[in-house]
């Protein structure tokens, strides 16, 4: 027997999956004080249940990843066989390594904060490094949404001469997969641009090269995360100058700051596909936005605990 619990970060997608499930939400209760504090209660009797907490770390980050951390011990306190997290999008990711020397690598703190809270496995998907698995001491599976944007894609582009670029070097193995899954075969060509981060300022990058063929053809940009929308547009800027015939992105996650869907929707940019693992709210939404659901890939999951 198992329950599913939705976090508050993105109820629209936990709503979707237990529909596909045929089981409704659990009842919990979560509340926010004016001081900031936050507050989870179980409302149902879970002793000796798998449950499943879906709860995306998306901003507000670290309010959505305590109120993650306090569903697991309130489950854990009624003695809940497991408690399972299921973060579509797994926030801290890209602090992998130090950059800069006096940098913490904070996706490890965050990592050791759910194994220690007593997660019994963690799912996430399309984590920024798949490397950042081995990190992890408990069972953790990285899903991947890479397949459904490659249908939804292959879709709109129809028979159009394809270049898959990755907008910088870190994206060379998701660019591959995305190929196979796009064309079929693992042997597609595809190509890459260098680019040059300014890591005393957030969000500033500068697209310097691009090795790969894109003239005459529509090029689909695959990447992991956007937040300001910076790297993708000057991809794009980059590819439309090799006289490229178009530009669409595929994008699995939209961590977007404030003005992001101002500057893709202004962007050279033809089509951003992405994926619902972070909810936007409706000033976020734009015309160029199209957005898969991943709630089928969360329940096919959750099917292997019924």
């Amino acid at each position: 027997m198992i329950k599913v619990f939705s976090g508050t970060a993105n109820p629209a997608l936990s709503s979707e999956v237990s529909g596909l499930l045929g089981i409704p939400c659990a009842k919990s209760e979560v509340i926010r004080f004016s001081n900031s504090e936050v507050r989870v209660r179980i409302d149902e009797d879970v002793k000796n249940t798998t449950c499943i907490v879906i709860q995306p770390t998306a901003n507000p980050t670290d309010t959505n990843l305590i109120e993650l951390f306090f569903f697991c011990d309130a489950l854990r306190r009624m003695e809940a066989k497991k408690v399972i997290g299921i973060i579509p999008y797994f926030g801290y990711a890209r602090q992998d390594i130090q950059h800069r020397p006096g940098e913490c690598v904070s996706v490890n703190v965050i990592i050791r904060f759910l194994e220690s809270i007593g997660f019994s496995k963690i799912y996430a998907i399309d984590l920024h490094d798949e490397a950042t698995e081995g990190v992890f001491s408990i069972p953790f599976k990285n899903l991947s949404a890479l397949p459904l944007l490659a249908k939804r894609i292959k879709k709109y582009v129809g028979d159009d001469s394809i270049a898959l670029i990755s907008p910088d070097q870190g994206g060379i193995e998701r660019t591959r997969k995305f190929g196979e899954y796009l064309f079929g075969k693992a042997d597609c060509d595809f190509g890459i641009i260098e680019k040059k981060r300014d890591l005393d300022n957030i969000h500033k990058s500068e697209a310097m090269a691009l090795y790969g063929k894109v003239e005459g053809k529509t090029v689909v940009l695959i990447d992991d995360l956007t937040t300001s929308g910076g790297t993708l547009i000057n991809a794009a800027e980059f590819c439309i100058k090799n006289r490229a015939k178009r530009v669409v992105a595929g994008v699995v996650h939209h961590d977007f700051s404030p003005d992001a869907q101002e500057k893709l929707q202004a962007s050279v940019i033809d089509r951003f596909f992405t994926t619902n693992t972070i909810s936007l709210s409706d000033k976020q939404k734009f015309e160029k936005l199209d957005e898969v659901s991943v709630a089928s890939l969360i329940a096919d999951e959750i099917k292997s605990f019924l």
